[in-house]
């Protein structure tokens, strides 16, 4: 399987990340839908025996269960520690992303994942209440300590991702090399600013919900799945573009039919036309990770990618948090209390 390179860190990412939130304890206020530690020993062993090197996570994921989870099944299945690609995040936790609460976060990944190293750490939103500068400076800290190999960020505005590079840049500090995004068939709204600034500074996008959440994995819009009756995300994520997005699954579903694979793959494959990139599938099962590694192997034509694009319409924005004080943009929300 291929492999992208992580700017100049030394580390190298499969096309695809298998992702941590469908892994951990269930929490009835968070997610009821995860599964369980053999279940993630099963996809993990699966996601490796077929290539795929990169597993993504967070601190705040099932509440630190999933690290736990993805710690020890890398230990029961003896995977040599440079043979895997660990990915995890501080924001969700108190102090958001302050020096003091990335150093503290840090050494709970560590723990948890039973490594003494991360190649990746991602800042899980911007941190409003910290200066930029301690946080960057904070990251490189790491980076120097040989604790994490690369350094990246998830959802923002497109100035905000700029300024963190920038005063990167300016310090000889660490620079960020991915951009977790919200991004997909039915909401391409970080097309327009995030994305080309990531790439300006050749890091790799690696999106977060690249099959909406489900939506394009069936025909109709709603499906009794454990996770859709259970996950108000996914509601307020969504549905407010219902009318405007089902004309692209129709269109999703139109063409899986006639190409003979399933809604997923043909959703997955659109991905892997726009350049380097990286999207974190979630698999509840080994036979979940054998269909979204087999969609790296469907070529869509211009046509069919032009095709699968055209009813797209301008969205509300899902994913970056509002300044606190100030209303939030539509689709925004303001960042989370502390503990």
């Amino acid at each position: 399987m291929e492999r992208t390179a992580l700017g100049d860190s030394g580390v190298e990412i499969s096309p695809m990340f298998i992702g941590g939130m469908s892994f951990g304890k269930p929490d009835p206020e968070q997610h009821v839908w995860t599964i369980d530690q053999e279940g993630t020993q099963e996809v993990i062993a699966q996601a490796l025996e077929l290539g795929v090197n990169a597993i993504d996570t967070a601190n705040c994921y099932a509440r630190g269960t999933s690290e736990e989870y993805i710690g020890q099944a890398l230990k029961n299945l003896k995977v040599p520690r440079d043979q895997v690609v660990l990915a995890s995040k501080v924001y969700f936790n108190e102090g958001h992303s302050s020096a003091k609460a990335i150093k503290r976060e840090i050494e709970g990944s560590l723990k948890r994942l039973q490594t003494d190293y991360l190649d990746l750490y991602i800042l899980h939103r911007f941190d409003y209440t910290t200066p930029m500068e301690e946080t960057m400076q904070a990251l490189d800290d790491l980076v120097r300590a040989g604790k994490v190999c690369a350094i990246g960020a998830s959802e923002m505005f497109g100035y905000q991702y700029h300024n963190l590079q920038v005063i990167a840049e300016e310090n000889g500090w660490t620079k960020l090399s991915t951009l977790q995004c919200h991004y997909n068939l039915i909401y391409r709204e970080d097309e327009r600013e995030l994305i080309p600034v990531a790439r300006q500074y050749n890091a790799v996008p690696t999106p977060y919900s690249p099959l909406a959440s489900g939506h394009l994995t069936h025909k109709s819009w709603d499906s009794d799945s454990k996770r859709a009756s259970t996950d108000k995300v996914i509601h307020n994520k969504y549905d407010n573009a219902r009318q405007a997005d089902q004309p692209i699954i129709d269109r999703v579903a139109e063409l899986a039919e006639k190409r003979g694979v399933s809604m997923a793959q043909i959703a997955l494959a659109w991905h892997w036309t726009h350049g380097p990139i990286a999207p974190i599938v979630g698999c509840s099962s080994p036979k979940r990770v054998d269909q979204a590694v087999a969609a790296m192997d469907i070529k869509l034509s211009p046509d069919e990618v032009d095709y699968l694009e055209a009813p797209y319409t301008t969205h509300e924005l899902v994913g970056p948090l509002a300044r606190p004080g100030e209303k939030p943009l539509a689709g925004t929300t303001t960042p989370p209390e502390t503990k």
